[in-house]
């Protein structure tokens, strides 16, 4: 949508300062009164929002005459063209007038909050590249980057910054930090420079973190983190693509694999980002369904939860809408969680936002509960905004007393009384959904065995499957449940002893003992086989791939009859032909 930025306006804040808001608004008394209904509520609410009013008054007034799509575009070409000393002033310049544009278009409701998302992550995209390509070129120009001459300072001369979370995802927030990964290719240099254009990325890196993140009279551009690289307390800042390659092959843990969902290259040599997460795909994308992710994701929020110390009941006041029960991260963990189990098998799956993955996961029958979780995820969304907004804070805390509900509620141009209720509503909602999926419910004591099934169990812990401590963990969760189902068989003596067989014959047991856990269905039918086709038990314990095909599809639809049936091998049968 385009047009000047008065006739898109559908809301406006109201002011919790009414007098500051007033002051504010007067330098704008030339602008329709829609548009200084926006700047007064925005100035009476938010002291951040104020202030950049002030400094930009001049170019504000000019922004708000047209559409702010091209007002962001006229400030990222003036970014583009920054050099030298000029960068670091510009920056900040481009980043007070892009979040002041992104903050009003949100307020009045004039762009979504992919569009206000997506505006904050282009800065940041831009910000990074005019850095390392300005870096890049003053190693170069100094002798001091092996082989690397004029012009390949445009593409990073091999350097890449690959954008994690949510600037991956193109879903930064008004204070996000952003989360970088760091790389040079190594084969663009030579063996004997290797050493020499290792030191010289590291130096870019470092000072490009400190020509974003440094606080200056003219503020600053982004917070820069870059922990999320590859063991990061023993690595440098820039690691070689391939030694980065060789690290999560060998040690990578399912949270980065989950954390390379969003992963995109995002600034320097971009084609060589790209080769480099295509080679990691099938570390972050495994073949077959990956439910120990489940147990993963479910130990992580647990400890984060710990350390952040969010245990106990939920209240509003101070309630962490990023990290608390029923908040952000929990939507991020469920949607990722997910892709992670299935989207090896399809691409599909394989996106970066969080709605979209949400999408797709429902679209394909992985996530049928998950629909109220995409309004509840951007009304979460839009909620952090505005706590962050006030002073440009980074923080995901909830006002701690009424009034600063009193003054969020204003923000938001809404009732306290209703916001309060309705929030309290969307993170029970979230927390039901997300911890049913994660923490399903208590284990059922192991029921009480004959002393012939006592020594048939006690073989269990000496067979393949259960070699691995992990394995163990798990089917420690599924033996009572297993044994309970074995107890309601026909001949529950007979189909434990094709239990056992099938047990023994497993070659590994972490994958499928987690799909056990994960879908309980699948014990039902498993003792079903064993109790009445032992010898397609003994085949399933060598090809346990199967049950891939039964979760991931319609196995446990209802039954469709043989004339349905009929018709469908008929269409596929047509197809072949």
């Amino acid at each position: 949508m385009s047009g000047p930025f008065a006739s898109r306006i559908t809301r406006a804040p109201r002011a919790f300062e009414p007098e500051r808001g007033a002051e504010a608004a007067a330098a704008f008394a030339d602008q329709p009164p829609e548009v200084r209904e926006v700047l007064e509520g925005a100035a009476g609410c938010s002291p951040y929002l104020k202030g950049l009013m002030e400094r930009e008054a001049d170019w504000l007034a000019a922004a708000l005459a047209g559409p702010p799509e091209a007002a962001l575009d006229a400030v990222f070409e003036e970014i583009e063209a920054l050099e030298g000393p000029a960068l670091g002033t510009g920056l900040r310049q481009g980043k007070r007038r892009v979040a002041l544009l992104a903050g009003l278009a949100d307020l009045a409701g004039v762009w979504s909050l992919e569009e206000v998302t997506g505006a904050l992550t282009r800065l940041a995209d831009l910000a990074t590249h005019r850095a390392i390509v300005t870096l890049v070129g003053a190693e170069i120009a100094r002798g001091k980057l092996p082989g690397a001459g004029a012009g390949d300072e445009k593409t990073g001369a091999g350097m890449v910054a690959i954008a994690m979370g949510k600037m991956g995802a193109h879903e930064l927030n008004y204070s996000s930090d952003i989360d970088l990964i760091c790389l040079f290719d190594e084969s663009r240099f030579d063996r004997d420079d290797f050493l020499d254009a290792r030191a010289a990325f590291v130096r870019i890196t470092r000072r490009m973190t400190a020509l974003l993140s440094e606080i200056t009279a003219e503020g600053y551009v982004f917070r820069t983190d870059l922990r999320l690289r590859p063991d990061p307390a023993v690595t440098p800042v820039c690691l070689s693509m391939e030694a980065a390659e060789r690290y999560y092959e060998s040690l990578g843990r399912t949270w980065e694999r989950a954390a390379h969902i969003k992963a995109r290259p995002c600034a320097g040599d971009i084609a060589a980002g790209e080769r480099y997460l295509d080679r990691l795909s099938p570390f972050v994308w495994r073949r077959h369904l990956d439910y120990t992710a489940i147990r993963d994701a479910h130990d992580m929020r647990l400890k984060i939860r710990e350390h952040k110390a969010l245990h106990g009941s939920r209240k509003l006041e101070g309630h962490d809408l990023k990290l608390g029960s029923g908040g952000i991260r929990e939507i991020e963990f469920f949607t990722q969680t997910r892709q992670i189990i299935a989207g090896g098998r399809d691409p599909e799956l394989r996106v970066r936002g969080t709605v979209v993955g949400l999408q797709r996961l429902i679209a394909k029958g992985w996530a049928d509960d998950a629909g109220p979780l995409i309004d509840d995820y951007r009304a979460h969304r839009e909620i952090e905004h505005r706590v962050q907004m006030i002073a440009d804070q980074q923080t995901h805390r909830l006002p701690a007393n009424e009034e600063g509900f009193a003054r969020l509620a204003a923000f938001m141009g809404r009732d306290v009384t209703e916001l309060r209720a309705d929030l309290s509503a969307r993170l029970d909602r979230v927390a039901g959904i997300t911890e049913g999926f994660f923490a399903p419910g208590s284990a059922r004591e192991t029921p009480q065995l004959s002393d012939a099934a006592n020594e048939i169990v006690a073989r269990w812990p000496s067979y393949p499957a259960l070699r691995s401590q992990r394995a163990v963990e798990i089917f420690g969760r599924v033996k009572p449940e297993l044994l309970a189902r074995l107890g309601r068989a026909a001949n529950p003596e007979e189909a434990l002893v094709h239990i056992d067989g099938f047990l023994r014959g497993l070659p590994a047991g972490v994958q499928l003992f987690a799909m056990f856990d994960a879908n309980p269905q699948l014990i039902d039918l498993i003792v079903d086989i064993a109790s009445t086709a032992p010898e397609l038990a003994t085949y399933l314990s060598r090809h346990s791939g199967v049950f891939d095909a039964v979760i991931g599809g319609g196995f446990f639809a209802d039954w469709p009859g043989v004339e349905a049936l009929t018709s469908a091998l008929a269409e596929v049968l047509a197809e072949e032909d």
